[in-house]
């Protein structure tokens, strides 16, 4: 008969469910004890990566489409929430927001089709088209702008059913609760048929075909999925995060910068997205500090700038090498290597 050697160690592992009751409840708490300054410059920009992070792991580290227009799909989001809400009249923030979602779907799944004959990096190549298109048409045509000579739109009131989000206390409850409903929504899309679907044309698109994916349908619903998601990021980057924004704040920068967080967070997981996006909203803060601490005037925004790339190249090079699968799968390491394991039975 086998025999404890010690007493039963409870499990470290808390449920899923228990763990993001937790999170939540401590993003809930903390606005109310930190500064404006952490809401502003810290805590909405990270909610708006981190969803657009969400977004393009569906398309990138789930379905295996590598794409660099990512920073369109936000323009696209951005402005077309920005049109819904000026010019429909009595329609819903919430609902603008989310018809902006469906076009940025629809832009998605337009420059999604030269996936159905391309792979890897000359996809890549061909998803620059969005990029470069998107920001040419609302530079071009003033309408999307409301005909504002220098083409930057300005963010309406944010308020759902009379109650005003218009603090900054209020803008960041409005972006978490949006964050929170698309990322369950992400979660669920990636834990169902669909996302194995989507794992299987990244593994293997001829075995996937083989086993009866429909390939072609497959891909087109990932861009249409993680445009969806990217464009309400866009949305929430301009009007919870800047509450004004200009074409030039959707340039190719932006789109590196989203396929930075899902690289350094862990790809195909969507909690990375969230590791990478602290990473790179906070990480600039910590450089700034260090380099005025250090270098005092010498630190300029120049400096900053260029010392910040290239740390993170430094960062993604050594992830690629080191750690593939990004912070997600660091810190899933960490923990387990801390957790109390199971006695194991003698005799």
């Amino acid at each position: 008969m086998a025999v404890i050697t010690s007493e039963p160690v409870l499990s470290a592992k808390l449920p899923g469910w228990l763990a993001l009751l937790a999170v939540l409840i401590v993003a809930g708490i903390v606005p109310l004890v930190g500064s404006s300054y952490l809401i502003e410059a810290l805590l909405l920009p990270f909610l708006a990566l981190s969803l657009a992070g969400v977004g393009l792991n569906l398309l990138t580290g789930y379905a295996g489409q590598v794409s660099l227009g990512s920073a369109a799909f936000m323009a696209v989001g951005a402005f077309a929430a920005f049109n819904f809400n000026l010019r429909v009249d009595s329609l819903p923030l919430l609902v603008s927001i989310a018809l902006a979602g469906g076009v940025a779907a629809a832009v998605g799944i337009v420059f999604g089709l030269p996936s159905l004959r391309l792979r890897g990096f000359y996809l890549a190549v061909s998803t620059l088209a969005a990029q470069f298109f998107v920001q040419w048409a609302l530079t071009k045509f003033g309408w999307f702008s409301n005909d504002n000579p220098s083409g930057v739109i300005d963010a309406p009131k944010l308020a759902i059913a009379g109650i005003d989000f218009d603090s900054s206390t209020g803008r960041y409850y409005f972006a978490l609760i949006i964050v929170t409903v698309l990322t369950f929504f992400a979660w669920r899309v990636a834990s169902s048929q669909t996302g194995r679907n989507f794992i299987a044309i990244r593994d293997n698109e001829t075995a996937a075909r083989i086993i009866g994916v429909p390939v072609l349908r497959t891909k087109l619903l990932a861009f249409a999925l993680s445009s969806f998601i990217i464009g309400v990021a866009g949305a929430l980057w301009a009007f919870a995060y800047l509450r004004t924004v200009e074409p030039a704040g959707f340039n190719l920068d932006r789109s590196f910068q989203i396929l930075f967080i899902i690289i350094i967070g862990g790809l195909a997981t969507i909690r990375g997205a969230f590791l990478g996006a602290a990473l790179m909203v906070v990480f600039p803060v910590l450089l700034s500090r260090a380099g005025s601490f250090l270098l005092g005037d010498l630190f300029d925004s120049g400096v900053l700038d260029m010392s910040q790339r290239i740390v993170i190249g430094a960062l993604i090079i050594a992830f690629l090498i080191l750690e593939p699968d990004g912070l997600a799968a660091l810190g899933k390491r960490q923990i387990e290597r801390f957790r109390p394991s199971a006695p194991k039975p003698v005799g």
